[in-house]
């Protein structure tokens, strides 16, 4: 049985590239609690912007809200105005397309966006609905049986974690 072994930062580098190529001024950075935050944080910096960037959480418009309950996870946290906004939403792990349709009725919550583009470190396939990246670092596969997701140590740095579920 092989392991799966991801770099993260070699990774992000590749979704860094993506985002500064599709980057457009007055553009908004909002991530997914919590892997897509940390990116949309770091990006920020990296792309030397000033803007305040958004964090979405998927916890209220989940289709499994019954079962999952309220996460511990950040809250939305949206200090702009989402009207007219060309949006690009990080994530770090695209799967089945239900969180990202969850947080996409988050963010309309706010108001109506001009665009929105998705951008995402690691795209695993397995897609229940019809959602797909405008940017992804890398394509793999996984057992429906395991969950990756992006960790952050405490300098930054990212890494990823898979467990068996």
């Amino acid at each position: 049985m092989s392991t799966l072994t991801l770099n993260a930062e070699a990774l992000y580098l590749e979704l860094l590239a993506g985002v500064r190529a599709v980057f457009r001024p007055g553009m908004r950075l909002v991530g997914v609690t919590s892997g897509g935050a940390w990116l949309a944080a770091r990006l920020k910096v990296d792309l030397g912007l000033t803007d305040s960037i958004g964090i979405l959480s998927s916890a209220l418009h989940r289709d499994d809200f019954a079962r999952r309950g309220m996460t511990s996870g950040a809250q939305t946290q949206i200090d702009f105005d989402v009207n007219e906004s060309d949006i690009l939403l990080l994530d770090d792990v695209l799967f089945t397309g239900r969180t990202i349709r969850a947080v996409i009725n988050e963010l309309f919550d706010f108001g109506r966006p001009a665009s929105v583009k998705l951008a995402v470190l690691v795209d695993r396939g397995g897609r229940e609905l019809p959602i797909q990246a405008d940017i992804v670092a890398a394509r793999v596969a996984l057992p429906a049986n395991q969950s990756l997701a992006l960790a952050r140590s405490d300098a930054g740095v990212f890494s990823f974690k898979v467990e068996t579920v």
